[in-house]
């Protein structure tokens, strides 16, 4: 059992009461570990924080063998046990998160990005980084998850308009009401945007930054934590692009008692959810398609569409963008080679008749 003070101190570094009943029959068995939490993850190490603070640590074998039979990896945010044996420290077992942030790598194989948060905050550039259609895609992976999320605009200092683009976030998200608490406009590099967050930066709770490189993450984690602890850069003219200042997830300390999780840049972001998540995800469309005059109603060119009529064509862009993707993603390996079989007969037929009409 955690003593009060251990329990104390932990709970600064977002362990949540929910967590007790998975962590204390792990304690009994290793009576000698403490708990801690996985701030860093490197290749052949851990970099970790608990009550006696900051440490490092290799995962034992018999654990790391324990989760690829299940298909499972560790990630920033993961609350583990770890026990010291002479100067190493070893990781020897694995609490369950509350919740998890996945995407699929390139190969198909789920990848979680971070563990055990409570809310989310997306960043996105008042630059050319601004971009609806990957705000919609960050929503489809906070709401799979059941996180809370904030939208937060930054750069309000270097944009022209911040009150027009923070009108057009609002439109585009008029008629869902799943899971997003507020958006916000802030200037990173101040010490306002703090007070704008402060809601969501209390005793205990996690948050995790998510946007694409150069959108500001890492200056707003240096604004919220207090100090610079983490090196930024700046981005293209041309384009908005950042140059991955952050190359790997990390967990930082805020002064008011929150933890905050910065992420590399999401330039591409495959998500882990199928048709029905993606559907659950937008609310709004599901909510306005109950007023559509065709029960069957596809929201395409049907008279009496209300989802068409009512939702911004950004948004309804992205739903059907996103359910396409989740349904090849559905798809078996055999299905997918059909598939392509059937597009490249068509694409053949049309070519035949484009070369018999030259002919005429």
């Amino acid at each position: 059992m955690l003593e009060s003070l251990q329990f104390e101190a932990l709970r600064r570094l977002g362990l949540n009461q929910n967590l007790l009943p998975l962590l204390h029959p792990l304690l009994g068995q290793h009576p000698k570990a403490d708990p801690v939490r996985i701030t860093e993850i490197h290749r052949d190490a851990l970099r970790l924080e608990g009550s006696q603070g900051p440490l490092r640590a290799r995962v034992h074998p018999q654990l790391l063998n324990a989760l690829q039979a299940q298909g499972q990896r560790l990630a920033v945010g993961d609350w583990v046990l770890a026990e010291a044996e002479g100067d190493q420290h070893w990781v020897r077992e694995h609490i369950p998160p509350l919740n998890s942030l996945n995407r699929r790598d390139p190969e198909g194989r789920l990848q979680p990005l971070v563990s055990n948060v409570d809310c989310a905050l997306l960043v996105l550039g008042l630059d050319h980084d601004f971009n609806l259609a990957r705000l919609d895609r960050y929503l489809v992976l906070t709401r799979s998850a059941d996180v809370p999320a904030v939208v937060v605009l930054s750069k309000a200092d270097l944009c022209a308009q911040p009150a027009e683009r923070l009108k057009a976030v609002r439109r585009h998200l008029a008629h869902s009401h799943l899971g997003l608490l507020d958006v916000l406009a802030v200037d990173t590099t101040s010490a306002a945007s703090c007070e704008a967050l402060s809601p969501y930066l209390g005793l205990g709770q996690t948050l995790v930054l998510l946007g694409s490189s150069g959108a500001g993450k890492s200056t707003l984690t240096n604004s919220l934590c207090g100090h610079s602890e983490q090196l930024t850069g700046a981005v293209r003219m041309d384009d908005s692009r950042g140059r991955h200042t952050t190359t790997s997830r990390s967990l930082h300390r805020c002064q008011s008692g929150a933890c905050i999780i910065d992420t590399p840049g999401l330039r591409g972001l495959a998500l882990d959810a199928d048709a029905a998540t993606v559907a659950q995800a937008f609310d709004d469309v599901q909510e306005l398609a109950q007023a559509c005059r065709f029960r069957n109603c596809s929201h395409g060119d049907e008279p009496g569409c209300a989802v068409r009529e009512s939702l911004g064509a950004e948004r309804l862009k992205s739903y059907e963008k996103l359910q396409r993707e989740a349904r090849r993603g559905e798809m078996t390996a055999l299905e997918r080679r059909e598939q392509l079989a059937r597009w490249k007969s068509v694409i053949k037929s049309v070519q035949l008749k484009q070369r018999l009409r030259g002919r005429d």
